[in-house]
């Protein structure tokens, strides 16, 4: 089981189970940086191959956004959780979150491909979700306007308040899920 707190000192508790499966989270540390690097590799490469370019520039490319991308995250959400999803004990994604104020803000959430589909990402959104709830929390992500992963959040009672670019900003409001209107 991983623990964590929010910035209140409240625990966030992330263990699920089922048949086959036990998700955790752990804190991340320096030794993951290439497994986070291919995580977010897992989830860019693909809109890099029409554009023309050779592999080894198509990874270059990846790892300079990559290491942009966490140098803006740590600047603007010092307080966040960056955290590792294990699957089974095995590094499956990565999660990164900041509990702050009125909001959780769900930075990013991905998976390698092996362990789409599983409900894995399903499961850490419910338990964030059920326990920004508990706390009063309206939920909050963006999420590009042509990623499967919207209907999901759609189904989760988000709505979009806003866009940028390719972007959509959508949030759900602090309720448990009984009390969104389906």
């Amino acid at each position: 089981m991983s623990n964590a707190f929010d910035p209140r000192g409240n625990p966030i508790t992330f263990t699920f189970q089922s048949e086959a499966d036990v998700i955790e989270l752990r804190a991340v540390t320096h030794t993951d940086r290439e497994f986070l690097l291919t995580v977010f590799s897992s989830t860019r490469f693909d809109e890099f191959t029409g554009a023309g370019l050779s592999a080894a520039e198509i990874e270059l490319l990846i790892e300079q956004q990559f290491t942009m991308q966490d140098r803006y995250y740590r600047r603007h959400y010092p307080q966040a959780r960056f955290d590792v999803v294990l699957s089974g004990g095995v590094a499956a994604g990565r999660l990164y979150h900041n509990w702050d104020g009125d909001e959780l803000r769900v930075m990013d959430i991905a998976l390698l491909p092996s362990f789409r589909g599983r409900g894995i990402g399903t499961r850490l959104m419910h338990r964030l979700i059920a326990q920004a709830a508990q706390r009063g929390m309206a939920v909050k992500l963006h999420v590009e306007c042509n990623n499967p992963v919207r209907s999901l959040y759609l189904r989760l009672g988000f709505e979009k308040i806003g866009e940028n670019g390719i972007y959509e900003f959508m949030c759900r409001p602090a309720a448990p899920f009984e009390s969104q209107a389906t």
